[in-house]
């Protein structure tokens, strides 16, 4: 199932010169030049209309809040907030309300490791025993041939979600990998996909052990703070310090329920442990788009972004992938889809009371998120929605949900932010939907 970036060929594929990449950075603004324009975006991509169903699907709590951030060609269209943070004590979402990513997460566990490959700190192909030494399978062989790659692609050769029972009933994460050791092998390392949360969290170990720094602390000094995302963090504790955060809701006889968030998936950081504002995606979607080039070099997204093993199953599931989707893969943090005959970079997320979704269409140079704080699906089928409109496809509906015109709220688009501010922090100016 693997693609022609096999585990055999990661020290020649997943590697890029680094003093090229270097060069390429010593200035930003002639670096983000050089990034190709995405050609423009069809009357039919209508930011208005677009914020206008994020508006109305919070309207009469059909899901208590969301936040929804777009970027087109290096700039941020949209990054706002709609709805209510809490049920129970109501206060507006804006574009600074901070949001539980789940596994939007993994993105920023690709891209950390692959600043220390950059750096010439690791390899893609650097053994995980090697910042391990007393990693276990049933295996023993099969440990030693894990790979850094692997990891990060669910190719550690395990069944699916292995030990996922075991985090949703609150074992501690470091039980949990001594007890891969006994866990059944469906494959080799390198040569079959099995998502995983447990054994995707490894990436944190090599990380401490390739650097001396904590997981959640190299990610807030390599990725956060240099790319202005001053809203996010990563943890329980993270989330709860914010100055405002979105209460996660379950469903309950009478509507929404808020909950306290359950502390299990942060317990696997890498896979699962970034909160962050529609403020903080926008400058996300704008450094993984190539925006960026002096934090993250476009060698390095464009190793991230390519697929190491083929991922089937994803052509099916939903109706968008159904139609759209002809083929998935997985690369080092994210999945990528071939989308009606184009690329599409994408991830979703999901714990208690928390969903989002992270997509980016590299020919269109166009990015969206979009995070909410219920179990509700039904604001998953925006995302296809927009792509349709962008790519110039034929409307198909996606949300079994009536939508009216565009609002008076959503047509108040708040002024474009100037080329200094996307390349510094929060670059959208916020505005609170109406309660």
């Amino acid at each position: 199932m693997t693609l022609t970036l096999g585990s055999g060929a990661q020290t020649s594929e997943l590697r890029w010169d680094t003093t090229a990449a270097a060069a390429s950075t010593t200035a930003t603004s002639v670096a983000a030049a050089r990034v190709p324009a995405g050609p423009p975006l069809p009357a039919e991509f209508d930011i208005a209309k677009f914020e206008s169903m994020a508006q109305q699907l919070v309207a009469d709590q059909t899901i208590p809040g969301l936040a929804l951030a777009i970027v087109h060609n290096g700039r941020v269209l949209s990054a706002r907030g709609y709805g209510i943070t809490d049920v129970k004590a109501a206060e507006p979402v804006d574009g600074h309300t901070v949001f539980r990513l789940a596994s939007l997460s993994k993105g920023f566990a690709g891209t950390m490791a692959g600043l220390l490959v950059n750096d010439g700190t690791l390899r893609w192909d650097s053994k995980l025993t090697q910042y391990m030494p007393n990693f276990a399978l049933r295996d023993p062989s099969a440990a030693q041939r894990i790979t850094v790659a692997d990891v990060l692609s669910h190719r550690v050769g395990l069944s699916r979600n292995a030990y996922d029972r075991d985090l949703e009933a609150y074992v501690d994460y470091r039980t949990l990998t001594q007890k891969l050791a006994n866990a059944p092998l469906q494959c080799q390392p390198g040569t079959c996909y099995a998502y995983q949360n447990v054994a995707f969290s490894l990436i944190g170990d090599v990380v401490f052990g390739a650097t001396g720094t904590f997981y959640n602390e190299a990610v807030q000094r390599r990725l956060l703070k240099p790319l202005g995302m001053n809203d996010a963090s990563l943890g329980l504790e993270g989330i709860q310090s914010s100055p405002r955060w979105a209460r996660p809701h379950v469903r309950g006889r009478s509507g929404w329920v808020s909950v306290t968030p359950k502390p299990t998936y942060y317990e696997v950081a890498p896979a699962a442990g970034v909160n962050a504002s529609a403020s903080d995606m926008a400058q996300w979607l704008l450094a993984q788009t190539g925006h960026r080039p002096d934090v993250l070099p476009a060698p390095l997204l464009a190793t991230l972004h390519r697929p190491l093993v083929e991922t089937p199953s994803e052509t099916q599931g939903s109706a968008w992938r159904r139609a759209r989707v002809s083929s998935a893969g997985y690369g080092l943090g994210w999945r990528v889809y071939d989308y009606a005959g184009h690329e599409l970079v994408f991830h979703g997320g999901a714990v208690q009371g928390y969903r989002g979704v992270i997509a980016m269409l590299p020919g269109r140079d166009l990015g969206i998120a979009m995070m909410w704080n219920s179990d509700s699906s039904l604001p998953t089928g925006m995302l296809p929605t927009m792509l349709d409109r962008a790519l110039g496809l034929p409307e198909q509906r996606w949300m079994n949900f009536e939508f009216d015109e565009p609002t008076i709220y959503a047509d108040a688009t708040p002024t474009a932010p100037t080329p200094a501010q996307n390349a510094g922090g929060s670059a959208a100016k916020a505005t609170a939907a109406p309660l």
